[in-house]
């Protein structure tokens, strides 16, 4: 449950983050906070059809490319049945599809359609006006032969008509519209009552957000019609509330949990390989809201590393009229959705101000370890023995065959001698457990041994085998922090260690 206090320091920071931001140029702009629980507070501003009535948390708006999270899904869902091979060939399904790069024909697989490393170009601007196209009039362009401007494999280039085969590829697998099984498959299982691929399936009276287009920036806006169902509506058609997001994207976050929901849909295995790298894409430069170390696609996700944030995970959606992006912490899965009804309006700028703001709220550290329990037992253990000063032989049967091999134990046992005639003795204040600074991974243990004059800060390495070993210690003097070596680590990264069990940091 989230902590009240929090909830409204959560909400304050929707509010001010609409306030703040220069580039609202919508009619309507809807902005949700989530975490497991659900939306844990929202904010919106504006009238979505611009009649008066001001837009709700129950307003539907058109998600663009954000549906291709949902047509990934799906075919990871039939990957696993058996139904469906992603590392298959195209032509496997769709015998009359041609790619040619140089004047040769390309075998290009699902998985590399998917991961936007097919050798397609970008299409935005064109594919934005495709979504009601025929199947037979997409089918004829790729029979003619669709040009690759580098190898598949390569590189990464966003190509929504390639991604709209993959739902060509779904349907030959199937048996029926790609449309129709997203929604048997995740849509209705997970209770997404307010997902649907065409306004016409909303019944009378839904609060469904017009589009609008502003060419003159936002002192006036012109509606713009929606674009029909046709055969790239799988990479683009969804309507949407910011609820639903909220719970497809828990859903998705949830595959890194002990935890993770609806697992009969789809393994978390499968989750996770939408939200790891496939595909690299160059960094960005750092803005106010964003550092970037590391971006790519993933499986109709957009995976990244922070250096302020830790991990995150999203996906923008535009159309003419509208714009959209979902994101979220992979380690905790606290994120944010963001609508809006001009495609004037940056929704994916807002989402990392507002996303930002909501994980300082929550207090929400850049990630979460939770070590193995042989990694506490044996730190436990040679904590004792190193503040006793007793022989480290004690812990021999929790360490692998190296460990004494490498340092002697009366070698380890005169160093750590040496360390504690600097910063004295040991003192005995805390427990273990509140000592703990952190880890990398969970075969890592890092743990401070406070002294008369300084601390000493010790490390320990497992070895994964069936029964854990431990590798490696290291006992070195700690800095004025007491949470790294004086001399430095480098590569070293020091974490919170939180256990995780299935919901998210609160």
């Amino acid at each position: 449950m989230s902590h009240p206090a929090r909830t409204a320091e959560t909400v304050a920071v929707l509010e001010e983050t609409i306030a703040d931001y220069a580039g609202t140029l919508a009619p309507a702009v809807s902005v949700a906070a989530f975490d497991a629980t659900g939306v844990i507070a929202w904010h919106g501003v504006g009238e979505p059809r611009l009649d008066g009535a001001p837009v709700t948390r129950e307003t539907v708006f058109r998600i663009a490319s954000m549906s291709k999270s949902f047509l990934a899904a799906t075919a990871l869902a039939l990957d696993e049945a058996g139904a469906l091979d992603l590392a298959a060939p195209v032509a496997r399904y769709l015998p009359g599809v041609r790619f040619t790069y140089r004047g040769i024909d390309y075998p290009v697989t699902v998985a590399e359609l998917l991961s936007n490393r097919s050798g397609m170009p970008e299409d935005n601007a064109w594919a934005d006006r495709q979504l009601g196209s025929s199947r037979e009039y997409i089918a004829g362009l790729f029979a003619e032969g669709i040009g690759l401007t580098q190898a598949p494999g390569v590189g990464y280039q966003y190509s929504n008509l390639g991604m709209s085969l993959v739902g060509r590829v779904i349907e030959a697998a199937v048996g029926r519209s790609v449309e129709a099984e997203i929604t048997s498959r995740f849509i209705e299982p997970l209770g997404l009552t307010g997902t649907r691929f065409a306004v016409e399936h909303y019944g009378e009276g839904t609060d469904v957000a017009h589009g609008f287009r502003t060419f003159d920036t936002g002192a006036t806006f012109i509606q713009e019609p929606f674009i029909g169902e046709g055969a790239l509506a799988c990479i683009g058609g969804l309507f949407s509330t910011v609820d639903d997001i909220a719970t497809w994207s828990w859903f998705l976050a949830s595959g890194y949990t002990n935890e993770p929901l609806a697992p009969e849909l789809l393994s978390a295995r499968s989750r996770i390989e939408m939200q790891r790298v496939h595909t690299p894409i160059p960094v960005p430069a750092a803005t106010e809201f964003r550092d970037l170390t590391a971006l790519g696609y993933g499986l109709g996700l957009f995976p990244a590393h922070d250096r302020r944030l830790g991990a995150t995970v999203d996906h923008s959606g535009g159309l003419p009229g509208f714009s959209s992006n979902m994101r979220w912490h992979t380690d905790s899965g606290v994120g944010v959705v963001v609508f809006g009804n001009s495609d004037a309006f940056r929704a994916d700028t807002l989402a990392m101000a507002a996303h930002a703001g909501v994980l300082r709220a929550k207090a929400v550290p850049p990630r979460t370890v939770e070590p193995w329990p042989l990694a506490l037992e044996a730190g436990a253990l040679l904590d004792g023995l190193i503040r006793g000063g007793e022989p480290l032989a004690g812990a021999a049967h929790l360490t692998s065959s190296n460990f004494f091999a490498d340092v002697p134990d009366e070698v380890r046992t005169a160093r750590v001698a040496e360390l504690l005639q600097t910063v004295g003795e040991p003192r005995e204040r805390t427990s273990f457990g509140e000592r703990i600074v952190g880890a990398s991974d969970a075969a890592h243990l890092r743990w401070r041994i406070d002294c008369a004059h300084g601390a000493l800060v010790c490390d320990i390495r497992l070895i994964g085998l069936s029964a854990p070993l431990v590798q490696s210690l290291t006992v070195a003097i700690a800095d004025e922090t007491g949470t790294k070596p004086l001399a430095g680590e480098p590569g070293l990264q020091v974490l919170a260690a939180v256990a995780r069990e299935g919901s998210p940091v609160s």
